[in-house]
């Protein structure tokens, strides 16, 4: 190799490289549409042009049209990367935002169950297609529900004032406000999956693609219509918070120059498409939607009459069988409602090529630029099957560097009861879940489609559900620290302290190096 230093310059002055060392440049870059800057950072590996360059020159009739050849020709799916899009989503039922958040490149915040009261938040009524008598039963079912939310919001506030005193150092106002968040870690699990919420979510185009895509592929309408409203809010001007005061401006202008306000309307005017033209094609996906069908026909021809087997909060799954059975027995875990480790065996004992007959039906629907299933994403160490209430695990839904594999709801799985919770308020909230859940098995045993598309809507947020996630150690020690901390909800405390446990009994010469806090040990109530 020549020594590029020593050599001669053979280039003509003013084409001469110049030292990086003492010219690096840094600079954020605002006021340019997403899909535009998209292009201008692709653009960097085919022009030498800088980013101040390219945004000067480029049109969004130019993007539009580089980004219809690379992107949906080339399939270079990763511009949109580059692309990143502010949504705000509002009123939407508990139940839409799970199936929403569901992604792992995702960034977003959603309003708390545990730290807002829900009293005023509406819920979601479903359509009941020809079925004119469960609408009637399912409004008396959620109504039950919030007026059992807010007996128990009420009376475990009444019920911590009196075993907490207030500080002589802590305001009285900033007191109520932190007991009654303890209050409301008890009474949501009382909240129905049909309450409404909202967030907001950041995401870039290719996610936002697959998460419209997803959206519409699910049973649910309402979550149908939520991709359908996503793909129109990413090809719709986009709400600007600076639009009154600009024009205001703009008449000003008006006023004062008539000739001059032609000019800058379209400055400061313009509207802005968020991504046009990176999620137009997105639509159903047929991959999904068959596969889906195919393998829960699977699952129900291998498992048969099988009894759904007893398991604990947290079930660390050994490594020990090959990856072929541990793809399949993934495919069929998103599919039912066994446990990984009863699907793992059964799988196991079938032999290899069973396994290989179940991958072959997650596959064999996929399209040219469909993305495998996330079941296919395996070979990790650290497997936790979680059964826990639907309301901690949404907590535990946010940790998106591990592979999340979720059921879906059912009340097969019978639900779980706070901590805290008073003697003479648990009889109140067992029958509200017991009645929740009686409707649920009427509407979801319905022959009518519609009907039972709407029996998980009832289910309330103590109702337990299963996941599995598969991780590595150091994301298994981040979440054993980071959730049991004394702050945290005690659902997700004790399955983070549970997943330590499981880690120790593995793994013993690791476990040390866990900082992680007992969920049985003393906590200050007043601390969050």
């Amino acid at each position: 190799m020549p020594d590029l230093q020593s050599a001669p310059a053979t280039l003509p002055q003013n084409e001469a490289p110049e030292h990086s060392q003492n010219h690096t440049e840094v600079f954020a870059v605002h006021g340019a549409d997403p899909e535009v800057l998209a292009y201008a950072m692709a653009r960097y590996s085919r022009s030498a042009l800088s980013m101040k360059e390219s945004l000067k020159e480029i049109s969004n009739q130019r993007a539009e049209q580089f980004l219809n050849t690379f992107y949906f020709q080339y399939g270079h799916r990763s511009i949109a990367d580059l692309a990143h899009i502010a949504f705000a989503i509002e009123r939407l039922s508990l139940l839409a935002a799970i199936v929403l958040v569901d992604e792992q490149r995702w960034d977003g915040q959603e309003r708390s169950t545990r730290y807002q009261n829900f009293r005023k938040s509406g819920w979601y009524l479903p359509t009941f297609g020809p079925d004119s008598e469960s609408p009637g039963r399912y409004t008396a079912s959620i109504e039950a529900s919030f007026a059992a939310y807010h007996k128990v919001a009420d009376s475990m506030l009444e019920a911590l004032c009196g075993q907490v005193p207030c500080p002589e150092e802590m305001k009285p106002e900033a007191y109520t406000r932190t007991l009654r968040a303890r209050a409301f870690d008890v009474a949501r699990y009382l909240l129905p999956l049909a309450t409404n919420t909202s967030l907001g979510q950041i995401v870039n185009a290719r996610t936002l693609e697959n998460q419209i895509s997803r959206l519409l592929s699910h049973a649910a309408p309402e979550v149908q219509n939520l991709g359908e409203r996503l793909r129109e809010a990413a090809a719709s001007p986009a709400w600007c918070v600076n639009r009154q005061d600009l024009a205001g401006l703009q008449q000003r202008i008006i006023e004062a120059d008539p000739e001059l306000a032609d000019e800058c309307r379209d400055v400061l005017l313009r509207e802005t498409r968020p991504a046009p033209t990176l999620v137009k094609y997105a639509s159903p996906s047929f991959y999904q939607q068959e596969s889906r069908r195919d393998l829960r026909q699977a699952a129900e021809e291998i498992m048969g009459k099988t009894p759904i087997a007893a398991a604990p909060l947290v079930d660390l799954v050994e490594k020990s069988e090959s990856l072929e059975v541990e793809i399949a027995a993934t495919l069929l875990y998103a599919n039912s409602h066994y446990s990984y480790r009863q699907l793992r065996d059964a799988m196991a004992s079938l032999g290899e090529a069973r396994s290989l007959e179940i991958i072959t039906i997650g596959i064999r629907h996929r399209g040219r630029h469909d993305e495998l299933l996330r079941e296919f994403s395996a070979g990790q160490s650290l497997r936790f099957d979680i059964l826990m209430d639907i309301g901690g695990f949404r907590d535990m839904h946010r940790h998106r560097r591990c592979t999340q594999i979720l059921q879906d709801f059912t009340s097969l799985h019978g639900y779980a009861e706070p901590e805290g919770l008073t003697a003479d308020l648990a009889p109140i909230y067992r029958q509200s879940l017991d009645s929740a859940h009686t409707l649920y098995a009427d509407l979801a045993s319905s022959p009518i489609a519609e009907t039972a598309a709407a029996a998980p809507y009832v289910l309330p947020l103590g109702t337990c559900t299963r996941a599995l996630f598969k991780m590595d150690f150091a994301e298994a020690l981040y979440i054993s620290e980071l959730r049991s901390a004394p702050q945290g909800h005690f659902s997700y405390r004790r399955v983070a302290w549970e997943m330590y446990l499981a880690v120790q009994r593995s793994h013993p010469a690791l476990a040390e190096h866990f900082r992680v806090h007992d969920p049985d040990g003393p906590i200050d109530l007043l601390k969050r």
